[in-house]
Order: structure tokens, then C-alpha cells, then sequence
């Protein structure tokens, strides 16, 4: 099995600093990379703040989070982040584009045993790794939000993805703290491909007026036993990253995953979620947030 000791994240955004945040509780060394510095900045101090909430909750000894902080270093430029890792994992937007771009990138950086992973949550891991020359050390690795509390890792074999490959990644997985599993690429893989159809049904509900947003989140909960309502957890993974997956699936395996229109009009109306302040819900305090920092940028 290839041997794991540095990893680097490519995209500090959500899903990229909660990737760095459980990698380095894993014991790894672990590089974090953003083009924006002020996401790297945004990064460092959501990941102390996760790992200081988890040291007063008494679910981590003080001294492992500040371990953790320490194995932690934030690159500029993705060159700088993946020319010493084993293991790089894409956490950039859900865009085909965008991932081909940095595979092609990353596979002209990294040496040749370098394992290449995707965090996409839909799309394929095969079609990616076309587009370098070691398409069996490419793979999924399927994260969910928010990382450092969600327990599953989604593991893609894709096409050509070797035996060794997926061994690495599953390990990983397991000194991150994930339950794993794995799984053979089929589009929107095991959850995203659930999840989308239960969140668009919910939309198609909603635009019949058939219930509220929030009675019909009330009646998954109590009723199906769902952690969360479709549309709290829509508003928490954004609705453009939902419709993207929507339009994958719908492109991939037909008619019964259309998106629905009300969730279109969302997005083209800017109603992305929490991220934005509103998406199905209205979240004052990040609108506020959001306002505070459109005046600074006018101040400057």
C-alpha cells in the first residue's frame, strides 16, 4: 500500500479547510492552499475555533488540538502546496472545468506516486483523471459537511483506479476518523444521487404548495427520523452547488432528476443559502456579516 505522511488540500473554502482540519487530527502533515489570502485566513481561524470547541466539549485533549494546528502550514499557490505530497485532494468548486484544470495542473507538479482525489460529490472521477498521465493513482474522496463532525467518507473507484490507490485513500479515511466506504463511480455515487432526488421532490412539493418549507422539514424529521430537513441541509451545502448536481444527473440519467424550477429561480435570484444569508430560510447574521464587509470594501 502507498504511504501516506504529507497531504495537501487544494481550496480553502468550506469543505477544503474542514478536509485540512480532520487530515492534520489524523497526524498528518498537512498543507492547505488558496489562491485568496484571505481564505487562508478565514481557514486558520475556523479550524482553531473547531478544534477549540472540541477541547471545551472534552471530545479533544488540549495538547492534540494544538498538534493538530501545528502540523498545519498554508500555501499561496498550488505548486508550493503539492510538489512534496502524497496525497493531494481537489476541494474546488463543483465544475467539471475547474477540476480538469487542476488535475492537468497537478499532475504536471506532483511526483508520479502522488495520489490525485476528488471531493466531488457527483461527478466523474473518470473523466477527470483522463486528462493525466496516472489515471490509476486518481480517486474520490467524498467528504460531507461540516468534515469535522460528519462521519462517512465516500471512497470512488473510478475506471482505472488501482488497488493500492483505494487501499491509501480508505486509510486515510480511517486516521481521519470516517467510517468508509467504497464504492464503484456510478453518477452522484451513493448519497448525492439520494439526497438530490429527496431535496428535489421537497422542491416540487414546496412550488405545489403542498406544505411550508418548514412543516415539510418537521415531517422528515420526526416522521423519517432525518437528522435535518431537505431544505435545512440544502441551505447548508448551497442550492447552486444542489442545482449543479441536479443538472448532472438529470444529463446522466434522465428525467427524474430535472431540477425543479423553484430551485432554479432560487439561485438566479442569488438565494444560495447560508453561505449567502438566504436560501429556502433567511439567516440574519450572516446577511449582517455579509453587509459589514460590502461597507468595508466601499470604505476602502
Amino acid at each position: 500500500m502507498a504511504s501516506v505522511h504529507t497531504v495537501a488540500v487544494i481550496g480553502a473554502g468550506i469543505m477544503g479547510r474542514g478536509i485540512a482540519h480532520v487530515a492534520a487530527l489524523g497526524g498528518y502533515r498537512t498543507i492547505l492552499e488558496d489562491l485568496l489570502p484571505a481564505s487562508l485566513r478565514k481557514a486558520e481561524s475556523e479550524i482553531r475555533s473547531n478544534l477549540e470547541k472540541g477541547v471545551e466539549l472534552g471530545k479533544l485533549e488540549r495538547s492534540a488540538a494544538e498538534a493538530a494546528l501545528a502540523r498545519i502550514q498554508f500555501a499561496g499557490n498550488v505548486e508550493e502546496a503539492a510538489r512534496e505530497a502524497d496525497l493531494v485532494i481537489e476541494a474546488v468548486p463543483e465544475e467539471m472545468e475547474s477540476k480538469i484544470e487542476i488535475f492537468t495542473l497537478l499532475d504536471k507538479i506532483c511526483r508520479p506516486g502522488t495520489i490525485l482525489a476528488s471531493n466531488t460529490s457527483s461527478l466523474s472521477i473518470t473523466e477527470i483523471a483522463s486528462v493525466t498521465y496516472r489515471p490509476r493513482k486518481c480517486v474520490g474522496m467524498h467528504f460531507f459537511n461540516p468534515v469535522h463532525k460528519m462521519k462517512l467518507l465516500e471512497v470512488v473507484r473510478a475506471l482505472e483506479t488501482d488497488e493500492e490507490t483505494i487501499a491509501a485513500a480508505s486509510e486515510v479515511g480511517r486516521r481521519m476518523g470516517k467510517e468508509v466506504v467504497v464504492i464503484r463511480e456510478s453518477p452522484g455515487f451513493i448519497t448525492s444521487r439520494i439526497n438530490a432526488m429527496i431535496g428535489n421532490e421537497a422542491f416540487y412539493m414546496l412550488q405545489e404548495g403542498v406544505a411550508s418549507a418548514a412543516d415539510i422539514d418537521k415531517a422528515l424529521k420526526l416522521g423519517l427520523n432525518h437528522p435535518m430537513g431537505p431544505f435545512e441541509l440544502v441551505d447548508l451545502v448551497g442550492l447552486d452547488t444542489r442545482l449543479h448536481i441536479l443538472e448532472y444527473l438529470h444529463k446522466s440519467l434522465g428525467e427524474k432528476f430535472r431540477p425543479a424550477p423553484l430551485l432554479v429561480q432560487h439561485v438566479k435570484a442569488g438565494r444560495l443559502g447560508r453561505k449567502t444569508g438566504r436560501g429556502v430560510f433567511e439567516y440574519p447574521d450572516q446577511q449582517k456579516a455579509k453587509e459589514k464587509s460590502s461597507e468595508a470594501k466601499v470604505s476602502h
